[in-house]
């Protein structure tokens, strides 16, 4: 039996007590869920995918920690995590991964053949984003990628095929989760120079700010795309327009670069998704 202690370096490894990840990867696989299922997604795919996000979410920052493990020990906001500090041992932490990305797999099997097989690119690429840090000048747009396949996984589950619309979502998705980990990434520009570590920070530089309103921008107006692609109603728009707003809020924090404030930013974005899920939610309800 697992002690408390254990337990609650567990809740820390992958971080269930800090949820935000959780649900930025959850926003936009409900949008896919419910789009594919025309508003009436069947509740064994929903809690299926609810679980799967959390699940997988939490074995990709098991993982992240592994793999940065001799980096985040350097680093002052990093250097108390449970591996890195020495509380749990790599092996162990593999362990965990491998065992919640098995449950991920069972829950995967109650679905059909197609979205089983999505579910290995999603693995696959979940296990391998911590490693882009090192020679991808975006790793970002990786993680937008690997952020995204929880869409056409939703749409092969409930339709067994990928149809258009959802390669439309991903690349929404995709741009706007470089959108939000480059404010992130605004917050740690400093310690990922002194490591040598890339982000869409650096590679933005003086234009970050700039970079990430064009990636709002391109998911919202993707959006509007989907809207008219699929024919919905002007309750939707109102979603992208209240998401437009929040979009412009986080302008106003980020302008200056603080630390703080991008960090606030960054965490404000799970409205930015709930807003847009909002809209889609209400229309198919009306």
């Amino acid at each position: 039996m697992i002690s408390r202690s254990r337990l609650q370096l567990y809740i820390q490894l992958t971080r269930l007590n800090r949820p935000i990840g959780i649900l930025l990867l959850l926003w936009p696989t409900l949008w896919a869920v419910w789009i594919a299922g025309q508003g009436h997604p069947t509740w064994h795919i929903v809690g299926v995918f609810i679980l799967g996000t959390v699940l997988m979410r939490s074995a990709g920052c098991v993982i992240n920690d592994y793999v940065d493990r001799d980096i985040d020990k350097h680093v002052k906001r990093t250097r108390e995590r449970p591996i890195t500090s020495g509380q749990v041992a790599p092996k162990e932490a593999l362990i965990l991964a491998a065992g919640l990305a098995f449950v991920a797999l069972l829950l995967v099997l109650t679905l059909n053949t197609l979205t089983l097989l999505l579910s290995i690119p999603a693995i696959l690429l979940a296990a391998s984003y911590p490693y882009t840090k090192r020679f991808l000048a975006i790793p970002q747009a990786y993680l937008g990628i690997a952020f995204s396949f929880g869409i056409p996984m939703a749409f092969a589950a409930q339709l067994n095929t990928v149809p258009a619309v959802a390669w439309w979502l991903v690349l929404a998705n995709i741009f706007w989760v470089i959108a939000y980990d480059t404010e992130y990434a605004m917050v740690d520009r400093d310690d990922d120079i002194h490591l040598g570590i890339h982000s869409s920070a650096l590679l933005f530089g003086k234009y970050d700010v700039v970079a990430v309103m064009i990636c709002y921008g391109a998911t919202l107006n993707i959006l509007v795309m989907v809207g008219q692609m699929l024919g919905k109603g002007w309750i939707y728009y109102v979603g992208l327009a209240v998401a437009t707003a929040i979009a412009v809020y986080h302008f106003t924090l980020i302008q200056h670069r603080k630390r703080e404030d991008c960090f606030k930013a960054f965490l404000h974005n799970t409205w930015f998704g709930m807003a847009i899920f909002g809209g889609i939610l209400w229309d198919y309800g009306r």
